[in-house]
């Protein structure tokens, strides 16, 4: 699942399940998740070319307010 966001200075960050790109297996949706809990490792990238970051979110984070992963986003 990719999905983009644009915080208040215009720069739009596109975030992706870690290993998503890899495989759709089983094996590679469990290498994304944030052992023992209900959580996933996400990597978003921000237009520009500037740093990436890597945040742990809920397992529905596809469904999270803009406003939450982008609060997410800046705490990385």
């Amino acid at each position: 699942m990719e999905r983009e966001v644009t915080d208040a200075d215009g720069t739009t960050w596109t975030c992706v399940q870690a290993f998503s790109g890899v495989s759709q297996d089983l094996e590679h949706q469990e290498a994304a998740k944030v052992k023992g809990e209900e959580a996933y490792w996400v990597v978003c990238t921000p237009s520009g070319g500037a740093q990436s970051v890597r945040v742990k979110l809920p397992k529905d984070w596809e469904n999270m307010a803009d406003e939450a992963l982008l609060e997410a986003i800046a705490a990385a």
